[in-house]
């Protein structure tokens, strides 16, 4: 027998403000057409003046907690992806954790970026093989409009702010591709790229920066290292890419995610999109995409998932799972 971490609920919180394309036009020089045609994106969310990521990653776990059929009592562990915590230190997660009323277990931040949730999932489904945690939700939340240079429009367009959560709980299984769970996990990264997707702020500059990308060099790396990994892990899983169900990439442009499942040899029905109404909300996307394919009702139990990521490091890599 394989101990499996499995996922038992899903959910996701996404702050009341909605901007559309539009609302750019009056402070920069772009439009709703020039958006749309170079990323996909139509609206995305901003969080409200003092709302916080600890607070949408509680949301978002206390719904994935709900879907589950589960309470914070029943969780081990909690593993946050973000990297816009809200502030230095504590981790974000300890924040959660008080937030839920966990008294006991642990809990701890992750950050990779747009590849945090990812490098979460491989790291929650650690534990859980290791016997370390018996559930851990597993929480992607990001407020990336506070880092946003509102001059800059070839990036301040893109980003939105949201959190997604999953539920993960060991079960058994019989070590075949046909367990439900993780079944495979591949992790990247290579740091001589750190300068194609940074932050100018932080310790070090005693402030807290704003984004600044490279985003053709970005675009380039992207397809053909997700393709890769998403491969890697596959195989590592004991399947083929024929027998996906879904891809459910980082949201970050559609053509990175229309390029990735080209070269996969898949085609974008089998692909869970949601770009166009969130934007690209960093380890929150995959989470987001998570739990919004549960309740489109394209994501079934028993599907078979590969869900991929890039971000700053650079830093990529993908899961295989079962739902």
């Amino acid at each position: 027998m394989t101990r499996r971490a499995v996922v038992i609920g899903a959910g996701h919180y996404l702050p009341e403000r909605i901007v559309e394309n539009a609302e750019f036009e009056a402070s920069l020089d772009t439009s709703d057409e020039w958006i749309r045609s170079r990323s996909g994106i139509e609206r995305r969310h901003f969080a409200a003046d003092g709302e916080t990521t600890s607070q949408m990653a509680t949301r978002a776990a206390q719904a994935a907690l709900k879907s589950a059929g589960r309470t914070a009592e029943d969780v081990d562990a909690i593993v946050l992806a973000t990297s816009t915590a809200d502030l230095t230190f504590p981790s974000a997660a300890t924040m959660v954790q008080s937030q839920l009323g966990m008294t006991s277990g642990f809990a701890f931040d992750v950050q990779a970026v747009c590849a945090g949730f990812v490098y979460a999932l491989a790291n929650a489904n650690a534990l859980i093989a290791s016997g370390q945690a018996e559930r851990v939700l597993v929480i992607g939340a990001e407020t990336f409009s506070r880092i946003m240079d509102w001059t800059d429009r070839s990036t301040c367009v893109l980003f939105g702010d949201g959190a997604g959560a999953v539920l993960l709980e060991a079960q058994e299984g019989t070590g075949s591709s046909d367990d439900r769970g993780i079944l495979a996990t591949d992790l990247n990264s290579d740091g001589r790229y750190r300068d194609l997707l940074y932050v100018d702020g932080g310790v070090a500059t005693q402030n807290t920066g704003h984004l600044r990308m490279q985003g053709n060099q970005v675009f380039r790396h992207a397809v053909e290292k997700l393709a890769a990994t998403a491969h890697t892990a596959l195989d590592r899983a004991g399947v083929d890419a024929e027998d996906v169900d879904w891809i459910v990439p980082h949201q970050a442009n559609i053509r990175i995610i229309q390029g990735t499942a080209k070269k996969m040899g898949l085609p974008m029905d089998k692909v869970v999109v949601t770009v166009q109404d969130h934007g690209n909300t960093s380890a929150a996307s995959i989470p987001l995409a998570l739990s919004v394919g549960v309740e489109r009702g394209q994501i079934k139990p028993g599907d078979l998932l590969v869900t991929e990521a890039i971000g700053g490091g650079l830093a990529w890599g993908a899961v295989v799972l079962r739902w």
